[in-house]
């Protein structure tokens, strides 16, 4: 999102405005108040005599609550103001926005002060394609109040604006006549309710007051940093950017309709405020040393909602994990598929990993035994269903040719894979991560069959399939020429030869043979692939490179964060710890906030890293980066009722401390010193072993 954007968010619910606080939103802008994928607020301008306000600064005081300082006057040199706005809203089920002037002058001033509203209900999935609504909106201005409300059949949305002063309220908006005393003030709290009703006008979620919302929230946030252990540091700006990560985690945290009040990470704001089975997964990994709740709910709330039909409108299957889920007008009359919709082709096998490290970590055998059954339809699902190729390996092909994904993968954009030429292969697709995580859900679930299922025969039947798919990826996937591996196989069992980041996922999952993680770790941190800031999605020299395309050149702190595990598993700690740092770096640049996605322009060449114009931000699993990193530099491995602390930190990071690290062992400190040299010149010294107890990657 552009600097000048400010959002404040509260469970399901954010806004999105500009710096002094207005929302006017365009048809295709994702500024506004939304709730449950809908916008319920396109339009909220404040004005003093007929003029905007100029902001002077605007103060983050909490992930759900903002205040505006503005003064009148614009366009000029000086602004000599003789009266102060202040707006300080806070989100919670809508918004309480309150409203204060101060006058600064020796006389009195009267004002006429307005708020312009107004409310499209555009679905964010309209908001994103320019579509055109097939309701009728209405607006009521009766009773000192404002109602707008939006029907279609039994879909029904409507937002109220209110204020604690007399207002004269007109279908387009509240307007103030005041008079205020010399040095004095002047304040109204202004109100705006959403609600979304289901036929006969139910209230689909429980509503709280203002009042306790914002409590309730304070003693969560404070409840929840207080849990996470603490960071200390001679650097000084990982500590504000561990800090920043939980606090962003805790906003991101939502109760889906699905879950029963129970919360989990949104995918990422602005876009992507829903539950993703994905970018769940991935960020409750990052944060397992940290907080397992997150995970502990991910597992059950995605186990819940598995698939467990065969629907080609939806790309279910049974035993599939969900990708995507939403609460808007085109989902509710199936004009899009998100009910849930099922199309990816990593979540499914990427659960059973969660649910194996999830206990390593927590010791948890009680939730391991209640997801039997679900883990036993995701594994099932590896081989019944994601072999569209007949060839044993995990493939993807949308049958929702309408409005379904084509890449399943999480370089989901519709160019990221390709061949080295810049050609994209036919479907069905089966990209070389997707092998990695269906290899690593197997040897865990055999784990897991073996300790806790009583199931020794399944665990010795999918620790023979996990050998005999590392056998067969290693031949079919190996580059010979160029010494890694192909980023996919496409439709006819041929190689997609571009050098993508999605090795380092290999390293991370385990099936790369021990003589060739080398090569693997040598691209990794090479030329085309690593920039200085971090590792690009596709190495530079392949025919789509781009530093600002989306998935085909920018550089991405999850998948980094992702790879710097991977090589600390294979032994490349000093590998590991080079990434970390340039990942850490560009952190700090960005007021401890990591976007979704950031230029993977060399980085000789730029002071800062370069934005993505689009970047989510927010963004859970970006949020999660700097807690993996963490984990991968003092190498930290739960082994048994044990924590193993192994460090290797770049220099620059100085002494370092996290203590209390939560587990099955308690809490535990972990200490360790920055000794790594992380400069362009580092040589790969790899130290292999796998001190995590599982089986070596050999």
């Amino acid at each position: 999102m552009p600097e000048d954007v400010v959002q404040i968010l509260h469970g399901n619910t954010f806004v999105v405005s500009d710096a002094q606080g207005d929302i006017q939103a365009s048809a295709t802008d994702p500024t506004g108040l939304f709730a449950l994928d809908t916008r319920f607020l396109s339009r909220w301008v404040l004005t003093v005599n007929g003029e905007r306000l100029t902001a002077l600064s605007t103060d983050d005081l909490h992930y759900f609550e903002t205040r505006f300082f503005l003064v009148p006057g614009s366009g000029t040199v000086y602004v000599d103001a003789k009266i102060t706005v202040l707006r300080q809203r806070e989100v919670a089920d809508g918004f309480r926005e309150q409203l204060t002037i101060l006058n600064h002058d020796v006389e009195p001033v009267t004002l006429l002060i307005r708020v312009d509203a107004a409310a499209d209900f555009a679905d964010l999935f309209e908001v994103k394609d320019a579509l055109t609504k097939k309701g009728t909106c209405s607006v009521d201005a009766a009773g000192g109040r404002l109602v707008m409300d939006y029907r279609r059949e039994s879909f029904h949305r409507t937002t109220t604006v209110s204020s604690t002063e007399p207002a004269d309220v007109d279908v387009g908006g509240l307007q103030f006549s005041v008079s205020i005393a010399p040095h004095g003030s002047w304040s109204t709290e202004l109100n705006v309710r959403v609600a979304s009703l289901g036929p006969g006008g139910r209230q689909l979620r429980n509503r709280a007051s203002m009042h306790e919302e914002r409590e309730h929230a304070l003693a969560d946030l404070e409840r929840w940093l207080a849990d996470a252990p603490r960071l200390t540091c001679d650097w000084e700006a990982l500590v504000a950017t561990y800090r920043r990560s939980l606090v962003d985690l805790a906003a991101l945290r939502f109760s889906p309709l699905i879950a029963n009040s129970q919360t989990l990470p949104a995918a990422g704001l602005p876009w992507f405020m829903t539950l993703f089975g994905r970018d769940s997964i991935f960020t409750s990994l990052q944060a397992l040393p940290f907080n397992s709740e997150l995970a502990s709910t991910t597992l059950r709330v995605l186990g819940d909602w598995q698939g467990n039909r065969v629907d080609d409108f939806r790309d279910e299957d049974p035993g599939r994990i969900l990708h995507e889920v939403r609460y808007g007008e085109l989902t509710a009359f199936q004009e899009r598929p998100h009910s849930p919709y099922f199309g990816s082709a990593d979540a499914t096998p990427l659960y059973v990993v969660l649910l194996d490290e999830y206990e390593q970590w927590t010791g948890d055998a009680e939730l391991v035994r209640v997801l039997e059954m679900e883990a036993r339809a995701a594994l099932r699902w590896i081989d019944d269903y994601a072999d569209l190729q007949d060839n044993g390996y995990v493939a993807y092909r949308r049958r929702n040719h309408e409005t379904g994904l084509e890449n399943q993968c999480w370089k989901d954009s519709w160019d990221s894979i390709c061949y080295s030429d810049g050609a994209l292969p036919g479907f069905p697709r089966a990209t070389c991560e997707l092998q990695g995580y269906a290899y690593d859900a197997k040897m865990r679930g055999a784990r897991l069959a073996r300790l806790f299922w009583n199931d020794d025969a399944y665990a010795d039947e999918l620790e023979r399939q996990a050998a005999d798919l590392k056998t067969r990826f290693n031949r079919d996937f190996w580059v010979e020429d160029g010494e890694y591996y192909a980023l996919a196989l496409d439709a006819d069992g041929a190689q997609v030869d571009a050098l993508a980041s999605n090795i380092g996922h290999l390293l991370w999952s385990g099936i790369v043979d021990a003589d060739k993680a080398a090569a693997i770790a040598g691209h990794l941190l090479g030329p085309r692939l690593f920039s200085g800031w971090g590792v690009r999605t596709l190495a530079e020299g392949e025919a789509r490179y781009n530093p600002i395309g989306y998935h085909v050149g920018t550089v991405w702190p999850f998948d980094n964060s992702f790879i710097a595990w991977g090589l600390r598993r294979y032994g490349f700690k000093s590998e590991a710890a080079r990434v970390a740092a340039g990942i850490l770096d560009a952190a700090h640049f960005y007021d401890g906030r990591l976007p979704e996605a950031f230029g993977g322009y060399e980085r000789t060449l730029t002071k800062y890293p370069v934005r993505y114009p689009t970047a989510c931000s927010p963004q859970a699993w970006s949020t999660g980066t700097p807690l993996l990193l963490l984990r991968t530099m003092l190498g930290l491995e739960p082994v048994g009722d044990h924590l193993i602390v192994d460090p290797a930190l770049p220099v620059g990071i100085g002494r370092i401390e996290l203590l209390d690290i939560p587990g099955r062992w308690g809490r535990i400190d972990a200490f360790g010193r920055g000794r790594v040299e992380v400069d362009q010149g580092t040589t790969l010294r790899p130290q292999l072993g796998d001190p995590t107890g599982r089986p070596r990657p050999d």
